[in-house]
């Protein structure tokens, strides 16, 4: 039998290390009662180790792994989400591409002879598409976040509501069970929402590795796009969400 401590500390590497769960999974894992396992998330989440979700717990994540490790991480679901999405491009004159590897991986998917006016804040996107001789690039401008390689903050802001395009593709740092979303800081969150304003058909793309991924700024529902490709099917709450504004689930 474990004890309170070693089950409170397994409660918390299982969130970070598998995503959110429920309290019957805990439960079922920890072989105590609901009740326990309820007052340990209570006590964990006074303390900021957990955050509590509709009928589960998930994890804080205050920061993003770092990039290239990103990239090792579901990288075929993320290849299948890029060429999913970037079908959708190839009807465009112009587009916008937001942060991030899953968004990185649309550009990789794109057709090399495809003619289109890329704006982005995404230097490895945009370094990418420099081998392709019928795309034009516009890169925002400010301060580069050079783990990461993009532009974010204020930059990325003015670059957004500056232009107007027909597409917008965008990523996030986590979703959870509910369908809602979230990322790590605030200057993302602006740079995503400005993009999504200033374009006409808004795309999320997003891999079953963001699953129950809860960062410590939660912003917008999957139901304020267009269209969400990724390799999972949604949950039961997420899809009653989806039919309220017509909000397509593309699953690859």
């Amino acid at each position: 039998m474990l004890t309170q401590d070693e089950r409170r500390h397994i409660i918390v590497q299982k969130v970070i290390s598998e995503g959110e769960k429920s309290v019957e999974e805990l439960s079922r894992w920890c072989q105590v009662s609901l009740q326990t396992i309820r007052a340990d998330i209570r006590f964990l989440t006074e303390r900021g180790k957990v955050f509590r979700t509709h009928g589960g717990v998930a994890a804080f994540q205050r920061e993003n792994v770092e990039y290239h490790s990103r990239e090792c991480l579901n990288r075929e679901g993320k290849k299948r989400i890029g060429k999913a999405a970037a079908s959708y491009l190839h009807r465009a004159s112009n587009c916008f591409l937001g942060t991030g590897t899953t968004v990185e991986m649309v550009a990789r998917a794109m057709n090399k002879e495809t003619e289109l006016d890329v704006f982005t804040n995404n230097l490895y996107a945009a370094s990418y598409l420099c081998e392709y001789p019928k795309v034009n690039i516009t890169i925002a401008g400010g301060k580069l976040r050079k783990r990461d390689q993009d532009i974010i903050g204020g930059g990325a802001l003015n670059f957004f509501q500056r232009y107007r395009a027909q597409i917008g593709v965008v990523s996030v740092g986590g979703i959870d069970s509910e369908g809602y979303l979230y990322d790590y800081n605030d200057t993302e969150v602006m740079a995503r929402e400005a993009l999504c304003r200033s374009a006409q058909f808004t795309i999320l793309v997003v891999d079953s590795g963001k699953m129950g991924v809860v960062a410590s700024c939660q912003n917008g529902h999957v139901n304020d796009f267009d269209l969400v490709v990724a390799d999972f099917s949604p949950t039961q709450e997420i899809q009653s969400r989806l039919d309220e504004k017509n909000t397509q689930w593309e699953k690859v």
